[in-house]
């Protein structure tokens, strides 16, 4: 589960080599504090969809990253993030006279983001990555029958989108920022979540 971090850490240490390449040239003068690492906590709905059913809880996580900035406008950067429902996420229903419950526990994620500066202060973007999700599937079966349990790890992707704030100007030491954004997780067990969240966070350069 812990290798969608080690991408996410892979992924940062390239953005980051790149980006202070793109440092060696003049300096942007849009005032942008769209730059360096990032550290941010998450809260928002949380949607696991199995077997046909949904159920939707709240959910909290947090991410860390790191972006440069590529010309006037463009905006570039990895991150690896974590998230959970709160108390997990789990859909029951029936079957073959008895109950199968899919349980959704904690997800890893490592991904790209881009994204394009509406405003010096207003960031548009977009991401995609991979995901590690660790689930439990039981069975609880009507007597004369077999009941199991099965407890794994499932990967798939990730995609999303959404916008960036930042409350603080490009010279300040921590610039503040807060976020909003949709991601939508496929795994390959055929479940997948959706987050729809709002994030704050500090940038530091």
């Amino acid at each position: 589960m812990r290798n969608a971090f080690l991408l996410a850490v892979a992924a940062i240490g390239f953005t980051a080599t790149a980006a202070q390449a793109q440092d060696s040239t003049p300096t942007s003068s849009n005032g942008t504090s769209f730059r360096g690492i990032r550290i941010e906590a998450n809260a928002g709905g949380d949607r696991f969809q199995s077997q046909g059913n949904h159920n939707d809880k709240f959910g909290y996580g947090g991410t860390i990253g790191f972006d440069g900035q590529l010309g006037e406008r463009i905006v570039i950067g990895a991150e690896g993030s974590y998230w959970r429902a709160n108390n997990w996420n789990e859909n029951c229903s029936a079957s073959g006279g008895g109950t199968v419950c899919h349980k959704s526990f904690d997800e890893y994620g490592a991904a790209v983001r881009a994204g394009v500066l509406a405003t010096p202060q207003l960031l548009i973007f977009a991401k995609g990555g991979y995901v590690v999700n660790e689930q439990r599937k039981r069975y609880d079966a009507p007597a004369g029958q077999t009941s199991f349990y099965d407890h794994f790890n499932t990967s798939g992707y990730q995609v999303g989108g959404g916008v960036e704030y930042s409350l603080t100007g490009e010279q300040t030491r921590m610039p503040l920022y807060v976020n909003a954004q949709y991601v939508y997780s496929q795994y390959n067990d055929h479940t997948a979540r959706q987050r729809v969240m709002a994030g704050v966070g500090l940038r530091f350069k």
